[in-house]
């Protein structure tokens, strides 16, 4: 089969999906397939690369006045395609009459231009974008989301036939797994971190999903406890907010906490094998990669009572309330003695996120797609 995978544009900086456009690639080369990769070209974005301000705007150029010419010849050469991110629905409109399926990753900005989450706005020019990509998803052939929570929210605040909307798990991006001790210790003396002290782990950026000031607040009354005394809290992703600053001086948390940024993959790798615990309260996902990231490398997963997180964690991961800190910090403080216990839990739960399965998945939908535009054709 020849699949045309649309990725994102570079200029974006958006990692995780360029990670799972390559490793969809990468698996269905390995299966047999030719696969061909297209993404907005950089070239106009390319005077002022980066995904805000005038880069943002430039940007636009070449994937909205650019790409749709090269998309329009280069679906001429596959039997399927595949767009991997939702973010680039709008594209649809340029496939034709050719079999394809979206990938939906997750509803959250969506949802944030219809209103619906009131801590975050989203002004006039992204609520467009977002009607225009909400538009794509409902004149997609297929849509396959990446959580039963993220099509049952879709299917709530779009009217697409259930027919048309599926699940499949994502699997791991990067081959994360458990890394020994001396190799661990090495990066972690090189992030500046003492490999002899106990810590909790985050990770993520400042969407305001992530609940980074939740999980400093959490931390804090982790402290109260005897079990969270002489605990170190490292914090990998993007630079602090002004806000989670203040909360660090005030709580008179500055030698207790560590900011990590621009962390490599091994370097996380180290940071999962290292951790006593990883501390994930998001208010909302739209899988929870770091969930399966940490229990790849054997680390006990503290996360939300929330679907998806309890979708992705199952029965290996310890779940909080995310908006109540002090309850939150109780149940680590009592869970605390048992982490290591959980290892190999984690091991087991990660190892459903398999990537065989994740593509042979994908598989069956590219033929289903495909069958049904003979059908049409056959018949029309």
């Amino acid at each position: 089969m020849r699949i045309l995978l649309v990725a994102n544009y570079l200029n974006d900086e958006q990692q995780s999906m360029q990670r799972f456009a390559a490793l969809m690639e990468r698996a269905l080369r390995e299966t047999g397939h030719e696969v061909c990769v297209r993404r907005p070209p950089g070239i106009v974005g390319n005077l002022h690369p980066g995904g805000h301000g005038l880069g943002k705007w430039l940007g636009y150029i070449d994937k909205f006045g650019v790409f749709p010419i090269t998309l329009r010849t280069a679906v001429r050469w596959c039997d399927v395609v595949h767009i991997c991110d939702h973010a680039n629905s709008f594209y649809v409109r340029y496939l034709g009459s050719r079999p394809h399926l979206v990938t939906c990753h997750d509803v959250l900005a969506i949802r944030s231009a219809l209103g619906e989450v009131p801590r975050n706005i989203t002004g006039g020019t992204g609520q467009q974008l977002q009607r225009m990509i909400l538009n794509g998803l409902k004149q997609a052939q297929h849509i396959v989301c990446v959580s039963d929570a993220t099509r049952a929210e879709l299917l709530r605040i779009a009217a697409i036939p259930k027919n048309r909307v599926s699940t499949t798990y994502n699997a791991l991006n990067y081959p994360y797994s458990r890394m020994v001790e001396p190799e661990a210790a090495a990066h972690l003396r090189r992030l500046g971190i003492d490999p002899g002290h106990s810590f909790l782990l985050h990770v993520g950026g400042n969407q305001w999903y992530k609940n980074r000031l939740g999980v400093l607040q959490i931390f804090s009354f982790l402290r109260k406890h005897a079990a969270g005394q002489g605990l170190k809290l490292v914090m990998a992703g993007k630079p602090w907010t002004n806000e989670m600053r203040k909360l660090v001086s005030d709580h008179g948390l500055l030698e207790a906490t560590c900011e990590l940024t621009s962390v490599t993959n091994e370097d996380l790798r180290a940071l999962y094998s290292s951790a006593k615990m990883m501390l994930f309260p998001s208010l909302e996902e739209g899988f929870g990669w770091p969930i399966l990231e940490a229990q790849a490398c054997g680390c006990p997963v503290v996360t939300s009572s929330r679907s998806p997180m309890n979708e992705v964690g199952g029965s290996a991961a310890i779940y909080v309330d995310p908006e109540n800190p002090e309850s939150a910090a109780a149940t680590i403080a009592g869970a605390i003695e048992q982490a290591d216990s959980m290892r190999e839990s984690s091991f087991q739960n990660a190892a459903r996120f398999d990537v065989s399965m994740m593509v042979r998945s994908y598989l069956t939908i590219y033929r289903k797609v495909y069958n049904e535009h003979i059908a049409r054709h056959q018949f029309s």
